[in-house]
């Protein structure tokens, strides 16, 4: 039995019945998530700013013959708690259930010493790197109980466990997120079945990784679907019992 999820190998028809939001849906890591999901069984809910990306999804979904998804278009910048508690009220009145959430929406921010870091920005990327996830999740909790096998996964980053010079708001946002999965982790274990985990997916051929490094070669990193594994694992019942974990997606990169 596998670990920490990065050999998984998920059985057809692992996540079938469930219903899983995914957040950032419309691209990079929580679009091949929402995929993958949907592949496996998942009714996704999928949750993004751009609807025309999410659209996107959604019919390569439905094309795929996999189950009919869900759009909830939302713009975690500017979203209030009214927002998240409609989404809630959606989720239960159209779907009746939730049984996992991937926090996948993420803004990488400005590269840049803390002296010159605009704080603006700095309020834009806590929004949506910290703050949503925490108030999401906190919404949803009521849902989530009544699961019989929640999992909520949080996208982190190697910044986040260890800060690194440059990397401003967001490695600070991120070591927050490890943080508040622990916390929800400890909180839970005693009144819940819901686990709360971390997954720093490492190198990307993402978007957000093109502009952290521009001088790199995408070749050289994984793409969104080779790091599936974790996040299967995580979201399915094979990994009960793994909670308040900060894992990896794939093995550290050889120097």
């Amino acid at each position: 039995m596998t670990q920490n999820g990065l050999d998984y190998a998920a059985p057809e028809g692992l996540l079938t019945g469930r219903v899983i939001l995914v957040t950032g849906a419309s691209d990079g890591i929580g679009r091949a998530a929402a995929q993958t999901y949907a592949s496996l069984g998942a009714t996704v809910v999928l949750l993004g700013r751009d609807l025309q990306k999410l659209e996107q999804v959604y019919d390569a979904i439905e094309k795929a013959g996999h189950p009919q998804p869900a759009i909830i278009p939302m713009n975690f910048s500017s979203a209030t708690q009214a927002d998240f508690d409609q989404l809630a009220v959606s989720i239960e009145q159209e779907l009746g259930r939730l049984d996992g959430i991937l926090h996948s929406a993420g803004l990488l921010g400005d590269i840049t010493p803390l002296e010159m870091y605009d704080p603006d920005t700095w309020d834009d990327i806590m929004k949506v790197n910290l703050r949503a996830p925490f108030v999401l999740t906190q919404t949803l909790l009521p849902l989530l109980k009544r699961s019989p096998d929640a999992s909520v996964i949080f996208v982190s980053s190697s910044v986040g466990r260890k800060a690194r010079a440059f990397w401003g708001a967001y490695a600070v946002s991120k070591s927050g997120v490890e943080a508040l999965s622990a916390l929800f982790a400890d909180e839970m274990t005693n009144i819940s079945q819901i686990r709360f985990n971390c997954v720093n997916p490492g190198g990307t051929r993402t978007a957000m990784r093109a502009r952290a490094y521009p001088a790199e070669n995408p070749a050289t990193v994984k793409s969104p679907e080779e790091i599936m594994p974790v996040f299967t694992w995580l979201m399915g019942p094979d990994s009960r019992g793994v909670t308040g974990q900060s894992l990896d997606a794939q093995p550290p990169r050889q120097a």
